[in-house]
């Protein structure tokens, strides 16, 4: 049996949460003073014109004396985002009848003035 030696980067404890094309990860590592952090990781899903696929990471290290802060802003964010626009999603992705407002008022206008200009909005966070 092989003896694996010590690696600094090495997980302590970690969890997973998967979201649809989105994973991320949660992972408790050690400094070289031995002390702990943690990582927090997003990998994003994304395919290539030949059907291959490849994965975009994101990472943001939280050190001990953040957490607080991090954990105080982190709440008060989440907290206005579901009193502002509730728990509900809200997204083209998610309900077949979503209707973006600028794209009813942009198709009227362009019905209006008899433009026969054929447009599709691109949302950049889902390329």
């Amino acid at each position: 049996m092989e003896e694996r030696k010590y690696n600094e980067a090495e997980d302590i404890y970690s969890k997973i949460l998967r979201a649809g094309r989105r994973t991320y990860f949660f992972d408790v590592r050690s400094t070289k003073a031995n002390d702990y952090y943690l990582t927090i990781s997003e990998s994003k899903k994304f395919t290539n014109e030949d059907g291959s696929f490849y994965f975009k990471k994101h990472k943001i290290y939280l050190y001990k004396e953040d957490f607080e802060g991090f954990k105080n802003l982190l709440k008060e964010m989440t907290q206005y985002i579901v009193d502002e626009k509730g728990l509900e999603v809200i997204s083209d992705r998610h309900q077949k009848d979503f209707v973006k407002e600028d794209n009813q008022s942009s198709s009227e206008e362009n019905k209006e003035s008899g433009s026969k200009e054929n447009f599709t909005e691109v949302d950049f966070d889902d390329i």
